[in-house]
């Protein structure tokens, strides 16, 4: 098994010898490591060893179900199963259902079937700039469509064979509750996870204040936060233009992909950022909204009980829900 996380561990000579007590509630550990083709963090205070390491088993345990690229997962066998049945891990089933709720919800503007046009486009690696061929995107299209994905308790079924799923727009929302939710089960409570600019807090600091989270100003190489967010027990996932993206004859073409056109989306917004109580819903409705827009996106919002947003225009000018 990989160990490519880091752990900032302490304890005395002494206690190393019959192994780490449990660390003070004050004590921050961190851990590190590259996951979902993202730098992840994971602070956490008052942890052990052993819930570190679980921590990162659980990473591996997720990418190994929802990676679009490790043949053997649970989302590689259904874009290669050719329409066959196929049953997959509890985990796999309502990640999959939850993303086709979200399909419902958005009218198609999100949309887990955006595998086939996703797979055509180089928004890494692509010193030449390469775009698709207009023609392989258009015969994508045709295979887009949310409806086909059928799930049957474990078993998921492509309705059309040439159908392949993605849950890049949602997984890492959704590994980062089960995160939450382990640490809770091991009675951590204040713990900060970062699944590469998908944070979700688990309370605040220990001595009772939010954490502060910084949005990201959008092309800004510097790390400049355009504002900041106090933030307790609740999540903060942004999408924008910025994160994967080259520019080719002045335009820029980036990894939010339009499932309507199979073209980057073309709207007058740099970013969206969510807040919410669930992770696996900041990081659906951020893609969500960036494809539906400012005005269509804010209404979306607004009908959501718990759910608040940022929506940020090519003027950098912020539009807040609420």
């Amino acid at each position: 098994m990989k160990r490519l996380l880091t752990y900032l561990l302490s304890c005395s000579i002494m206690v190393s010898v019959v192994g780490c007590a449990s660390p003070p509630l004050n004590e921050k550990q961190q851990m590190t490591g590259i996951y979902f083709d993202t730098v992840i963090t994971l602070t956490i205070w008052g942890a052990d060893e052993e819930i570190l390491a679980h921590c990162e088993d659980l990473c591996e345990y997720y990418e190994s179900l929802f990676s679009r690229t490790i043949e053997s997962s649970d989302v590689s066998r259904i874009n290669s199963s050719n329409g066959m049945p196929v049953e997959v891990a509890d985990e796999t089933a309502e990640l999959i259902q939850i993303g086709l709720d979200y399909g419902e919800l958005s009218n198609g503007k999100f949309d887990i079937t955006v595998g086939t046009v996703n797979t055509l486009w180089k928004f890494q690696d692509n010193e030449t700039k390469e775009l698709p061929d207009p023609q392989a995107i258009q015969d994508a299209l045709s295979h887009i469509n949310f409806q086909n994905v059928e799930v049957t308790g474990n078993t998921v079924t492509l309705k059309d064979p040439k159908a392949q799923i993605d849950l890049g727009g949602i997984a890492k929302g959704y590994i980062a509750d089960k995160l939450k939710e382990y640490l809770e089960s091991a009675e951590i409570e204040h713990a900060l996870i970062n699944l590469g600019g998908n944070i979700l807090a688990l309370g605040g600091h220990v001595d009772g204040t939010p954490f502060k989270i910084g949005i990201q100003k959008p092309f800004d190489e510097t790390g400049t936060a355009i504002t900041y967010l106090d933030t307790k027990d609740r999540s903060v996932v942004s999408s924008g233009n910025y994160v994967r993206y080259f520019e080719k004859a002045g335009k820029i073409y980036h990894h939010i992909l339009d499932p309507d056109t199979g073209y980057p989306c073309e709207n007058n917004l740099v970013q969206v950022t969510i807040l919410s109580e669930y992770s696996v819903d900041g990081d659906a409705l951020s893609t969500t909204c960036y494809n539906l827009g400012l005005e269509k996106g804010m209404e979306l919002i607004q009908k959501l009980d718990g759910i608040e947003a940022i929506f940020v225009t090519d003027d950098y000018e912020l539009h807040y829900s609420n």
